[in-house]
């Protein structure tokens, strides 16, 4: 079969579909990163300040068994599903908003998540965790929603102005709720909540991951059609897609794994920015390919960061957040730059 070539808006590389040879190196890619994976995991699982061996697990040492099953087990499995969640949800909004530069972070959609969480921290601060993040989930989603109607009202033709716009809008909501954590007293919670940090991850306090694994997962049975979403209004609605319905199921998905991140382990800025970009270079903007490998290459970034910050300063730890942001911020501006050689 011939394969289908279309220009996508989101970088203006072509679209391709149906080649054999793309499709080996899809899976090839998957295959080494999943490897990759497997195997920093496994190491990662035996470096922190508690001494836990291989030799003192299968000796069932009591002490080195409480701390692997209660603390780093599940640290880890914070990390993949942290680091799958926000790498997709990023991918998904460079989609259906047309622009690489727009994410989470970029667009006020971690911003409006930490909102909701001092909001539920005022008013329900005795419910469960789960109704804070519902509480993110509704700011998330309201915060997302105004950034694309601001964007909407614009007029400009350069796509670094866009996510110039969402992150002072960004800014501006991230200031009324440190006004607002201020005036309660609750700068310190709001500050612990929203840091992102994976060293206070115990087991029973990062169940609600799963749910983010839950939607990136559904977030594949769609990637078709936010696809077709990216190539624009008119070119959706020409092949029989519900344009407005597939841009808010995106929003939707992405403000639910954004909102889970927050208030389970904090914020990590760039992620959804970086690792799509990184991964749409090497590989096209399919994003139906591109899904799995954008998953494994954003878990396995998270997870080198958080290696990173436990041995950088040991036996101390710098968070994970201070550390895919300094790598964040160089890869960003490398990624402005290396736009504007293309549009010169």
């Amino acid at each position: 079969m011939e394969s289908v070539e279309c220009t996508d808006s989101t970088g203006g590389r072509p679209v391709r579909g149906g080649s054999p040879d793309r499709g080996r190196v899809r899976l090839w890619h998957i295959v080494t990163g999943g490897v990759l994976l497997v195997l920093s995991a496994f190491g990662s699982l035996f470096v922190g300040v508690a001494e836990v061996t291989p030799w003192g697990l299968l000796h069932a040492d009591s002490a080195a068994v409480l701390v692997f099953l209660e603390s780093r087990v599940p640290r880890l499995l914070a990390i993949l599903l942290a680091g799958m969640g926000m790498s997709v949800a990023g991918l998904v909004m460079m989609h259906i908003t047309r622009n690489r530069f727009v994410s989470p972070s970029t667009a006020g959609t971690t911003e409006s998540a930490s909102l909701g969480v001092l909001v539920a921290t005022l008013f329900a601060g005795s419910e469960a965790v789960f109704v804070k993040m519902g509480v993110a989930v509704v700011f998330a989603l309201a915060g997302t929603f105004l950034f694309l109607v601001i964007l909407r009202r614009l007029t400009f033709s350069d796509m670094i102005l866009a996510p110039l716009v969402g992150i002072m809008f960004g800014a501006v909501i991230g200031s009324v709720t440190t006004f607002f954590a201020y005036r309660a007293d609750l700068l310190q919670t709001l500050a612990t909540w929203t840091s992102g940090d994976f060293s206070g991850v115990l087991r029973g306090r990062y169940e609600l991951l799963w749910l983010a694994g839950a939607v990136t997962l559904l977030g594949y049975l769609y990637a078709d059609r936010f696809t077709v979403a990216g190539m624009g209004r008119s070119f959706s609605i020409n092949l029989g897609v519900a344009y407005d319905r597939i841009v808010n199921t995106g929003l939707v998905l992405v403000a639910v794994i954004t909102a889970v991140v927050v208030v389970t382990v904090g914020d990590i800025p760039f992620l959804g920015l970086i690792v799509p970009n990184l991964v749409t270079i090497v590989l096209g903007d399919n994003l139906r390919r591109i899904l799995p490998v954008t998953a494994l290459t954003g878990a396995f970034f998270v997870l080198i960061c958080d290696v990173i910050g436990r041995l950088i300063r040991f036996p101390y730890e710098i968070p994970v957040a201070t550390v895919v942001g300094v790598v964040g911020a160089g890869v960003f501006l490398a990624l402005v730059l290396r736009n504007r050689n293309r549009t010169a």
